[in-house]
């Protein structure tokens, strides 16, 4: 009974409903990881010691290195598997399942293994020198450390909404924020370990996330497994796994590409920018992973009804999450762009850090339209298993198109220009996912079921 009402949630239960109840815990769960996200920022800012934050910010790369680990098994197995529960194969699904979830705990223990010995190079290929090398170090080692916890906490997160299990994984999520947010202090000031401290707390929230996802799978989950024996599938399985993966996985590579660069450029005006960055970046998540999680969200429902050939209810799926999208991008980026003065000074009461960071917000905001309408693409990309235009994306936004933008921008404005690489970028990628919405077929594909 439980599973059949599970079914009637992606087929017959209205869009707006279905949309709202897949998508809701994991937005409730992005605000939370957001504040602490946001509360992070705040500790490390309170050290008032930019060269400490400017450090900490040159390791977001690092960080989103392996989230793009994550989403390489989260992603690419929870697109499979909402296609397999689609056309009803969920013994096949639940073998997804478990080759994913031991897939990125290896992973992940191989990514700390190079980061460990890597360290030093990586480190100067980041930007980091003198005192924010060291800062930096700290940090670094101990997410080092955490890689597979990190690693394994984007895949439970990720699958449970196939099953539409979604308040589940919010809960998970929200509670590993709640330990990171707590233990912050404790270990930041407390126990005086400073940018190392902040590391720790991270790591050690991670590791309350995954004890909670393993323990409500095996307790309440029917479609997923934790069960190393039901772990084995076939090389076209595999295949099909990291056709969806790899893009996906390669989208945050390229956010970590992206921002690597950006600090390298801004370093060279001074390590006030970069920490003025740091902050403004994590101000402007306060709208862009509202945004983020409404098109993740809705991923399961439109893999669904994409497998189960629902050509009608996925047009209505894709016409709501673009309406949502709109809408959060205009109103939050609104309130964003009057505030943002006090918005910075929340973190560091710094003259310069909050006149640079509200000037770089403030550019950033001007994107938020535009990625929204790059989310529904890439996520439509992603849940159709249509792997050539999900790798396109992948490549484009964060990649390709923010470097070049970049490049030409910063030569032609200087730091106005580093500035305002992000909203071109948003802009020319938008715009990129619609030309690939029409060449890839899929667009014709989905209005050809109306005709019929």
């Amino acid at each position: 009974m439980k599973n059949e009402n599970r079914n009637a949630l992606f087929e017959t239960t209205p869009v707006p409903k279905a949309f709202l109840t897949l998508a809701v815990p994991v937005v409730l769960s992005k605000i939370v990881s957001m504040i602490y996200n946001m509360a992070d920022t705040y500790f490390i800012a309170r050290t008032g010691d930019s060269d400490l934050v400017a450090g900490v910010s040159l390791c977001a790369p690092v960080f989103l290195l392996m989230i793009s680990l994550g989403d390489l098994f989260g992603l690419g197995g929870s697109s499979v598997m909402s296609r397999l529960f689609g056309q009803q194969k969920d013994e096949e699904g639940k073998r997804v399942s478990g080759f994913t979830f031991y897939g990125a705990i290896a992973a992940g223990i191989v990514v700390a293994a190079l980061m460990l010995l890597f360290r030093s190079p990586i480190l100067h290929m980041l930007g980091a020198k003198g005192s924010v090398f060291d800062y930096a170090s700290e940090y670094y080692i101990w997410i080092a450390l955490g890689a597979p916890f990190i690693i394994l906490t984007l895949i439970p997160a990720n699958q449970l909404r196939t099953e539409g299990l979604a308040n589940i994984a919010m809960i998970g999520s929200i509670a590993g924020s709640i330990v990171n947010i707590i233990l912050d202090p404790v270990f930041i000031f407390g126990l005086g370990l400073g940018a190392g401290g902040a590391a720790i707390a991270t790591v050690l929230g991670n590791v309350a996330t995954d004890a909670i996802f393993v323990f409500c799978i095996r307790r309440k989950s029917k479609k997923l497994t934790v069960d190393p024996r039901l772990s084995r599938v076939g090389l076209a399985t595999v295949g099909a796994v990291l056709a969806i993966g790899l893009p996906s996985s390669l989208n945050n590579l390229m956010n970590s590409f992206g921002t690597a660069v950006l600090n390298r450029s801004l370093i060279a005006y001074g390590s006030d920018k970069v920490a003025s960055m740091g902050i403004a970046g994590k101000v402007n998540m306060l709208v862009a992973m509202v945004m983020i999680a409404f098109a993740f969200g809705a991923q399961a429902l439109i893999s669904y009804n994409y497998g189960a050939g629902n050509k009608s209810r996925l047009r209505e799926v894709i016409r709501f999450d673009l309406l949502v999208q709109m809408i959060i991008a205009v109103a939050g980026g609104a309130v964003l762009m009057i505030a943002a003065p006090q918005m910075l000074r929340i973190f560091m009461d710094d003259p310069a850090i909050v006149e640079h960071g509200a000037l770089m917000l403030r550019r950033m905001i001007l994107g938020l339209p535009f990625t929204g309408v790059f989310l529904v693409c890439s996520t439509l990309f992603m849940s159709a298993g249509k792997s050539l235009p999900t790798l396109l994306m992948s490549l484009s936004r964060q990649g390709i198109i923010f470097v070049a933008a970049l490049f030409v921008l910063s030569r032609l404005f200087g730091y106005e220009g580093v500035i305002l690489a992000q909203p071109a970028s948003d802009l020319l990628s938008a715009l990129f996912g619609l030309f690939l919405l029409r060449a890839s077929g899929i667009a014709g594909e989905i209005r050809k079921k109306k005709a019929g």
